[in-house]
């Protein structure tokens, strides 16, 4: 089974080539079919070998094997969490080409399989990523990714205000990539390797006095720059909900449901492979760095999530705080908090693509995602407004959803104080988004004052589609109906928890899977958090006048500018902010 590994990148990049290469002369429907076909296909590979992950899957790619240790060749690592990675990036990539099946507003004489061929080439640098083996590889598969979200982002060229978030989105990220790449640098000067674990053998051969040094504090804390880039952790993160605002609803589904989780997974992997053994950073350092960092994160995201009224950007800074979640997770070291944290990673990522997916239908049905605009307007979409609360509920962490599952492991795992703040975030992003729904669904609470003023100034969107829709398609229905049944499958499929905790400790720390499930605790915190939720929503819904933020939220809201170079101020901020969190190991604190 390993020689079929390269092909999780082959196929979606061999796919594109031919779209790119016949699209001027498919119909679009074909070009449309073919791109379904064959990220289709690659899914349904990536489920097979995830499968008979056990024990890893090694391949050396063009058969440049090992003599004596050593190699020169590029190899890809088929475990339990890359293959899952991988898995879930291709099965979301299908959801966003069946939800986008004749959706673009295109020229007649456009390339027909330009946005499948984009779509396509993001699937292969994502699932590249995900079981790349040596870290150079990892940060080409990286770039391939980020370079195909730059353009999808501004995939409409002709609205300038998707062009700047395309640009700010490269410009931030390419910064990140470009730590990254310096990080990598930096480890192959020391050690002469690339290969994640060789990396991490060469720095324990090379470490003195038990403890780094400078040269491998700096490469972490670059390395993990690039990927804290990719998971829009604060102060990184800007970059994220301008992006999202002005990105087609199928890549928003992409970017908050996989990519930025990768950024997460990827943080993870180098940790435990190249930084964890004696020559690297000490967990006590790296513990106090990622969690908090994740905390911020995670208070941040939450804080701004519910002072948008902007649906789409209420949206990604929802995806901030669950990031800054999934990293207080990863960042407490636990293989019980590794098993939460990719239980909730899963039940996420149909969580937040079904509510984009509802946010791009009121988009495309009204010419609007304000939740002043659009009060009381979409009564007559049931469907659509039942979705959008399922969604909300499963934010905030109700069971049987898969979200509540992972939340309440991780929550048991992280313990204390952070407990209540994974209680708090998911309390006010999903009590966001009940708010929403609430309003705009059902009309409920008096309507705002600028409502009608909404409706025709700043409010006002160009619909995705090739104009607003009468009738919503079906595609466009079903794609968030499945992915919340997936999310709700999470929790509920008998074995499926305890084969994640086993995929998930066989790669980390190589231990037994501890016991994973329901328990009476995290029950309640689950309920909990759902109750909080509703409360939340309630009393904003009951308020009468406009939503405006308290003086403590203003200059959170202030710093996030649109200018590209107070961001970069912001990366340069957080990466001295990253080392310094970290230095005390090197001192031999």
């Amino acid at each position: 089974m390993h020689h079929l590994l390269p092909l999780l990148v082959a196929v979606p990049l061999l796919g594109a080539a031919l779209l790119i290469a016949t699209g001027r002369r498919l119909p679009r429907v074909v070009a449309e079919a073919v791109g379904c076909a064959v990220s289709g296909s690659t899914a349904a590979l990536a489920v097979v070998l995830l499968l008979n992950s056990s024990p890893p899957l090694v391949e050396w790619a063009g058969g440049w094997v090992p003599v004596g240790g050593e190699s020169v060749g590029i190899v890809l690592t088929g475990d339990g969490p890359g293959l899952g990675m991988a898995a879930l990036a291709s099965l979301l990539t299908l959801a966003a080409l069946v939800y986008s099946w004749h959706y673009f507003d295109e020229p007649p004489r456009r390339h027909a399989g330009s946005f499948p061929a984009l779509m396509l080439l993001f699937q292969g640098g994502m699932c590249g990523f995900a079981i790349a083996g040596d870290l150079f590889n990892a940060f080409v598969f990286f770039e391939l990714m980020s370079v195909v979200a730059y353009a999808l982002t501004g995939y409409r060229i002709d609205d300038p205000k998707a062009v700047q978030g395309a640009v700010t989105f490269g410009v931030v990220n390419s910064l990140g990539a470009y730590a990254m790449l310096m990080g990598i640098g930096l480890l192959y000067a020391r050690t002469g390797e690339l290969g994640m674990t060789k990396i991490g053998r060469g720095l324990d051969a090379a470490a003195t006095h038990g403890r780094p040094d400078a040269l491998v504090l700096a490469a972490f804390v670059l390395v993990m720059t690039g990927l804290l880039v990719k998971a829009a952790t604060v102060p990184f993160h800007f970059w994220l909900p301008d992006a999202h605002a002005v990105a087609p609803t199928p890549v928003c589904m992409l970017l908050s449901g996989v990519m930025v989780e990768l950024g997460v997974f990827g943080a993870w992997r180098v940790y435990g492979t190249v930084f964890s053994g004696p020559g690297g950073i000490p967990p006590a350092d790296v513990e106090r760095a990622l969690v908090v960092l994740g905390a911020v994160t995670a208070a941040v995201g939450a804080a701004m999530c519910w002072y948008q009224r902007h649906i789409k950007r209420m949206l990604a800074f929802s995806t901030i705080a669950h990031t800054g979640l999934f990293l207080v997770g990863v960042g407490t070291l636990t293989p019980e908090a590794d098993d939460g944290v990719a239980l909730y990673v899963l039940g996420h990522a149909g969580v937040k693509a079904a509510l984009f997916a509802c946010a791009g239908i009121l988009l495309d049905r009204y010419g609007s995602v304000d939740e002043h605009a659009l009060h009381g307007r979409a009564r007559r979409l049931r469907g659509v407004g039942v979705m959008f609360t399922v969604g909300a509920l499963g934010l905030a962490g109700l069971p049987p959803f898969g979200t509540a599952l992972g939340k309440s492991v991780a929550e048991e795992a992280v313990g204390g104080p952070l407990t209540v703040l994974y209680v708090a975030a998911s309390a006010v992003t999903a009590g966001a988004v009940l708010r929403v729904a609430a309003r705009v669904f059902l009309g409920l609470g008096p309507r705002p004052e600028d409502a009608a003023e909404g409706e025709t100034t700043g409010s006002e969107e160009r619909p995705e589609t090739r104009g607003r829709l009468r009738r919503v398609p079906d595609t466009m229905t079903a794609v968030p109906a499945v992915l919340l049944a997936a999310a709700v499958a999470v929790g509920l499929v008998p074995g499926f928890a305890g084969a994640v905790a086993r995929a998930v400790n066989e790669a980390g720390s190589g231990g037994a899977a501890a016991a994973v499930g329901w328990t009476p605790v995290g029950i309640l915190l689950g309920l909990l958090s759902t109750l909080l939720a509703v409360g939340l929503a309630a009393r904003a819904v009951t308020r009468p006048g406009r939503s405006t933020a308290p003086d403590w939220v203003r200059p959170l809201r202030r710093l996030q500018s649109g200018h590209v170079g107070d961001y970069v101020a912001w990366l340069l901020l957080g990466t001295t902010l990253l080392g310094a969190l970290a230095l005390p190991g090197v001192l031999g604190g």
